[in-house]
């Protein structure tokens, strides 16, 4: 369950999120909006990357702001650009640094590294350079060194902006496929059939709420 508590936001005298309540249980969500609309804000907040000025975000009970760490294990976050999260020289070592700190020995970080790319689109490239990869095939790299950490959350910011046609639809269907609790920022509105809630925010506030066939033609008549 992730809850935000009549949460607001300030950057300097700008207002992002005024007042948004809710409670997420349900499996796949997606937040929309147009930019400035406060939807990255929000999904920054549940693993602690932004802090609320007032109001507040629990994570199954766990604040972010006092308890970073114990809320970043279990949620994991992945970013418009790949590039950022990708540290290693290879995909299979950018898994496997993900795990250095889980008290696994060398052989079995780099065992869990190949499982994970091979389930998810990426067998047989564990020894490829990591900067040399497509950009559909980098952002599955930046997903899977989330999941070898086995989150319960997994929060995607636009993932798939920088993806063509093809590699936005395979993306998309990976994450229908996991067994996590899926927060979706996005502004590609045909990949969220399926999904089980949307969020629709306009001016940092939650302007509806409902599943996919009510608030996103609720959205395309707010942008018109």
């Amino acid at each position: 369950m992730i809850e935000f508590e009549e949460v607001r936001h300030r950057y300097d005298e700008r207002t992002v999120l005024d007042g948004v309540s809710l409670r997420l249980a349900e499996q796949r969500v997606a937040f929309i909006g147009a930019n400035g609309s406060g939807k990255s804000t929000l999904a920054r907040m549940i693993n602690g990357l932004v802090h609320p000025s007032s109001g507040r975000v629990l994570v199954d009970g766990v604040d972010p702001v006092r308890n970073g760490r114990a809320v970043r294990r279990r949620v994991g976050f992945i970013f418009t650009h790949p590039d950022s999260q990708i540290v290693m020289p290879t995909a299979g070592e950018d898994v496997a640094f993900s795990l250095r700190r889980q008290g696994l020995t060398k052989v079995e970080r780099q065992r869990r590294a190949a499982q994970v790319l091979a389930q998810h689109g990426l067998a047989g490239y564990a020894d490829h350079p990591a900067h040399q990869l497509s950009g559909g095939q980098k952002q599955l790299l930046a997903l899977c060194s989330m999941l070898v950490l086995e989150p319960d959350v997994l929060v995607c910011d636009e993932p798939t902006t920088l993806l063509d046609l093809r590699n936005k639809r395979h993306f998309v269907e990976v994450l229908r496929g996991l067994p996590q609790q899926v927060v979706l920022v996005t502004h590609d509105l045909d990949l969220l059939d399926g999904f089980d809630r949307v969020v629709v925010l306009d001016a940092g506030e939650v302007v509806a709420d409902d599943e996919p066939a009510a608030a996103i033609p609720y959205y395309r008549k707010l942008i018109e």
